[in-house]
Formats: C-alpha cells, sequence, structure tokens
C-alpha cells in the first residue's frame, strides 16, 4: 500500500449516523448536502492532507448526498467518487449499509487447475424481457443450468456504474458503484452467494488503466485544480494522461489514487466476497502507449500498483485467482512480486483463438494451418502450465470487426454442420490444453453473430442444439475430473507426441502423475479425410478407452457417427481409427 494513505473515505455507515470524508486538497471549503438536511449544506473540516470530513448524525442508509466544493470564486456539485449506489446513471450518491446477510456462507473456490471459467455479460446473458437489460437476478435464474454444464467459476465483465446506460462496461464513471441497471449492490451481493451456494466463484472484470472516457465525469477536475485542459487531482495532468479512450488515465503515482484503486479491491474482495479479479488492459497501466520493452515508456508507478493489487486480493483470499489482461506475452506478468514480477495467477491473451481460427476455418488440408496451435499447445509462462487463459472465444475475440467462431467459420450459417463439427474441435482443445479454459457466453449453443451489448442470447437453441450442449457438458466433466478417469488433464504434464502435417492429425499428452486414471491422450483430425489404421505412439501399453468422440451422432444427428474402438497397445503403439473432422479423447482404466 502506498505511503500517506488513509482510512475510512467516503460515507461511512455508523449506527447514530454517518461520517464523510473526501479527498480535495486544492478546495477553499466543502461541505455535504443530501435528503438528510433538505439538502442544506453542512460544512466539513480540513483534516490538513487534503481531506475534508463531518460526521452527521441521523444520516442513514438510502438517504442521497453530494458534496460542495468550492475553489476561489467556483463552486462545484461533485458525487462521491467512492459512492457505492446511484439510483440512476445521472443520480445523486446513496449511502449504503454495507451489512449482507451471508448465511453460512464459507465457499472457497477450486483450485486454479481444475477451474473451469464462463464469461458472462450481465446485461445480455439472460433477458426475459427483451425490452429490458439482463439483471443479477436473471443470471441467478440460469446458475443451475451453468452448475449442471460444469462450470465452477463465472467471470462477470465490468458491472461498475456506467456512464452509459448500456455497455460493454469499460467506460466506467463510479468503481465503487454497481450498476444500478443491473440490480445494483445489493442484486450483484445476492447473485454472488447465489452463485456459491451452487460451487460457483465470481471472476470480476476491473477497469483501473483509464476513467471515463468521459471529461464530464466527476472525477474530472474534481476540486477545480488542474494543469491546462487536463483532469485534474485523480488524472496524470501531463503526457502520462494520453490513453486510446482520452486523456483519462489516472495518476497512480499520487498516494491518493493508488488508495482510491486498493480500497476498491479490497471492497469486491472483502465486502463483496468475489474469488477473483481480472485486471483490463494491464500493459496500459504498466506503459504509456500500451507497449512492450520500451522503457522510455514506463510507468514504475504503475507497475507498482499493478503488485499491490494482487498483494491485497490474495492476502484477503489466499485463494483469489488474479488475471492480467497483457497481451504481450510478458513471464513477469505471472511471476512473484518477489522476482520483480506483477503476482498476477494467470495471464489473458489472445493468441490462443486466433491460432484456433488459422487451424479450423477449413477442412482443406491446404488451408489448414496447425503452426500456430501448436506453438499455443506448448506455451507456458515460468514454468507452469496454468499461468494463462485460453479460450475459443471472448468479448474481445467475438467482437471488434470479429464475429464468434463459428459465425467466422460459417458466415450466416454459423450452426451448419460445419460449424457445429469444427466448433466441438475448438472446445475440444480448449478444454484439454494446458491453460485454464474458459467459455464464453452462448457458445456451447451456437449462438450466431458477433458479440454486442443489445442483444439477448437466444436462450431457445439450449433445445435446438442440446447435443452441443452435452458435448459441452462432456468436455466440462473431462476437465474437472469428475469421472476419475482425467486427472491428467488438471496437471502440469504436457507433450505434443504426435503432428502429421499431410494428413492433418495432431495428437498431445496430459498428465499429473501419471498411469491409468491420469494420462490423457487427446488426438485430433483437421482435415475431411479419414484416417484407418493409424498408427500412434501411446505413453503406457494396455487398453485406451474413447472418452469423447466429437463425431458422435448423440451430439448431431447430421454428424459422421464414426465407431472408434478402444486401443490397444502393445510395445507403446497401437492402430486408431480416425474420423474426419474429429476429436478424440482417451484414458485408461487401471
Amino acid at each position: 500500500m502506498a505511503k500517506n494513505t488513509k482510512k475510512n473515505v467516503g460515507a461511512i455507515f455508523g449506527k447514530t449516523g454517518v461520517t464523510f470524508r473526501v479527498w480535495a486538497p486544492f478546495a477553499s471549503n466543502v461541505a455535504v448536502t443530501g435528503s438528510f438536511n433538505g439538502w442544506s449544506q453542512a460544512p466539513m473540516a480540513a483534516e490538513a492532507d487534503g481531506h475534508w470530513s463531518t460526521f452527521v448524525r441521523g444520516a442513514r442508509a438510502g438517504q442521497e448526498y453530494q458534496f460542495v466544493i468550492q475553489n476561489g470564486k467556483d463552486t462545484f456539485y461533485r458525487n462521491d467518487p467512492r459512492a457505492r449506489h446511484f439510483p440512476t446513471t445521472a443520480g445523486s450518491s446513496v449511502i449504503v449499509d454495507p451489512w449482507f446477510d451471508w448465511g453460512d456462507d464459507a465457499f472457497t473456490p477450486p483450485p486454479v487447475e481444475q477451474q473451469v471459467i464462463y464469461e458472462i455479460h450481465v446485461g445480455t446473458f439472460y433477458r426475459p424481457d427483451l425490452a429490458i437489460t439482463g439483471t443479477f437476478y436473471d443470471v441467478c435464474d440460469k446458475l443451475d443450468y451453468l452448475a449442471d454444464l460444469g462450470v465452477n467459476m463465472i467471470e462477470l465483465m465490468p458491472i461498475s456504474t456506467m456512464l452509459m446506460d448500456r455497455g460493454w462496461g469499460y467506460a466506467i464513471d463510479y468503481i465503487f458503484a454497481v450498476e444500478s441497471l443491473y440490480g445494483g449492490r445489493r442484486g450483484f451481493l445476492q447473485f454472488v452467494k447465489a452463485a456459491h451456494q451452487r460451487g460457483i466463484g465470481v471472476i470480476l472484470d476491473v477497469v483501473y488503466n483509464h476513467f471515463g472516457p468521459d471529461s464530464e465525469m466527476d472525477l474530472w477536475q474534481f476540486d477545480g485544480w488542474h494543469d491546462g485542459d487536463m483532469g485534474g487531482i485523480y488524472f496524470y495532468n501531463d503526457w502520462r494522461a494520453a490513453t486510446p479512450w482520452g486523456n483519462t488515465r489516472p495518476d497512480f503515482g499520487r498516494a491518493e489514487v493508488q488508495q482510491y484503486i486498493l480500497d476498491n479491491v479490497a471492497m469486491w474482495m472483502h465486502e463483496c466476497r468475489v474469488d477473483g479479479l481480472r485486471v483490463d488492459s494491464t500493459i496500459y497501466i504498466r506503459n504509456v502507449h500500451g507497449s512492450n520493452n520500451d522503457p522510455a515508456n514506463d510507468l514504475p508507478e504503475g507497475w507498482q500498483l499493478l503488485q499491490n493489487i494482487n498483494g491485497i486480493a490474495k492476502k484477503i483470499n489466499p485463494h483469489a485467482i488474479t488475471i492480467g489482461e497483457d497481451v504481450a506475452d510478458n513471464e513477469y506478468i505471472v511471476k512473484a512480486a518477489g522476482e520483480g514480477g506483477a503476482g498476477f495467477s494467470a495471464q489473458w491473451e489472445l493468441g490462443f483463438p486466433y491460432a484456433l481460427r488459422e487451424a479450423l476455418h477449413s477442412d482443406d488440408p491446404a488451408q489448414i494451418n496447425l503452426t500456430g496451435i501448436c506453438g499455443e499447445l506448448t506455451r507456458r509462462y515460468n514454468g507452469d502450465v496454468f499461468s494463462r487463459i485460453v479460450f475459443t472465444n471472448s468479448h474481445d475475440s467475438a467482437s471488434n470487426g470479429s464475429a464468434r467462431m463459428n459465425e467466422q467459420l460459417s458466415p450466416g450459417k454459423s450452426d451448419n454442420t460445419f460449424a457445429r463439427s469444427q466448433s466441438l474441435l475448438a472446445a475440444t482443445l480448449t478444454l484439454t490444453a494446458p491453460g485454464v479454459p474458459m467459455l464464453f457466453q452462448g457458445e456451447e449453443f451456437m449462438q450466431p453473430g458477433s458479440f454486442n451489448d443489445w442483444e439477448g442470447l437466444d436462450w431457445r437453441r439450449t433445445e435446438a442444439f442440446a447435443g452441443i450442449v452435452d458435448a459441452y457438458q462432456h468436455l466440462v466433466a473431462l476437465r474437472k475430473n469428475s469421472g476419475g478417469v482425467s486427472a491428467g488433464l488438471s496437471g502440469q504434464g504436457m507433450n505434443l507426441m504426435h503432428v502429421d502435417e499431410m494428413n492433418k492429425v495432431i495428437a498431445y499428452h496430459r498428465w499429473n502423475a501419471g498411469g491409468p486414471h491420469d494420462d490423457v491422450v487427446v488426438l485430433i483430425n483437421f482435415s475431411k479425410q479419414q484416417c484407418n489404421d493409424y498408427v500412434l505412439s501411446f505413453p503406457g501399453n494396455g487398453v485406451w478407452k474413447v472418452r469423447f468422440n466429437s463425431s458422435w451422432h448423440g451430439y448431431s444427428t447430421d454428424f459422421r457417427n464414426v465407431a472408434v474402438p478402444d486401443v490397444l497397445v502393445e510395445n507403446g503403439g497401437g492402430t486408431v481409427v480416425v474420423p474426419a473432422g474429429t476429436a478424440l479423447v482417451f484414458s485408461q482404466d487401471s
């Protein structure tokens, strides 16, 4: 934690009233006004360190308030930067009682190597009324579905109060308040509790690389001071302010701004009991231009902030997963702070989904590029295969001029036989490859098109493509070793043991301790040619049972439905039937 920090900033709820404290170092006078005093002004006392405070007896939860800040002849009405709730996007700050009945909640997330993440945008995930944005309560209605699918971690795109009525969540106005259209703070806490009751942890996407980007937000020139046309006390006021989203990079070098962010981390982890954080665009926190190996434009105080974020998150919850979206292939993102690293559990990167698209966009051998996916299968940071998040789709890869992978595979016909069969190859790779696997909302029922913030998922597709949902469920069960026959998928062992460029077939071996019930072999034929009597080396002799066959007609009645016998391996080799465009998963019984 940065030095010279101050506790109890914001509206501190108490039994007999509320203590208000705000940082406004260049103000000449500050008062608080609200529904508790008929919107008259209660003067606040200067505390000699740039903070101002007062206690208002009788103020209670649910009442609205603002700060009245004077800077010379100028007067500003500002909402509380640490407000926990707003009744509407343009409303006043609301006093919140932080107490919540957690009941007997004592949830501990599964170890990172056993996690299966499902990314959700609250506003579009489930909208019973298509005219209204989705809420936390709507997500709760689908928790049983996600639990049945086998998901044990949900990652929410940002939920802090946004500058617009709907959006992805990355244009954040107030980092402490939960978007009221989603159900606000109370709705979020109830969602976390409900998820925990079903054995599902919650990861929250947080945005600290910029605020806004609207310069009309209350943080902008908060107490009247600024240098030129820049943002004032919460922002850099020079060239370091520039980001792709405006001149709104927080000043990580100010102790009070670091405290503002770190207290937000503590709120999510402690008060809201989230089980992990995904920190958005860390490369723009550590470097002005979002560049790697660029010392002249690095922000050492930003790197320190990343270390502090991880330190506080893991101090509050030692089991928490922290994910850095750095996309720069920098191993120091996931090195321990004691070794000079940022200290994240895992790194979010984009190489895996793009390599999948290169390998799967065609069944013509001349068009299939296995180089990228082979490289991704062997990638790891600091010797840890679970140091990165792997996925087929995400909010980024399914938008920004692109589309969900099934849409890219077959534009306008994103649920045809080719798109469905290739999607199962992608799902097999995602859920058996080294890394922490993540699914994106709706991919398991072939949601078409690109991701956007206004179009809800079509849940009728869970019935139309029930077989594809079953395939995902079976793969997730293997990934989690639910049947006790695939422990190797949560182990560090990985060997890309076979690459056949002529036939476009690859095979890899995953293991933990090794042996029956542990060793897993994944075999994938990317081409449209079936390989009969295909000779393949296996890591052990004996019978290798088929645990998953993506060509099975139970997943789709128009699939090839090629019977693949169990393989008898002698002297390390066996003969396998490898159907065209099919993924196979093998392991051994005792």
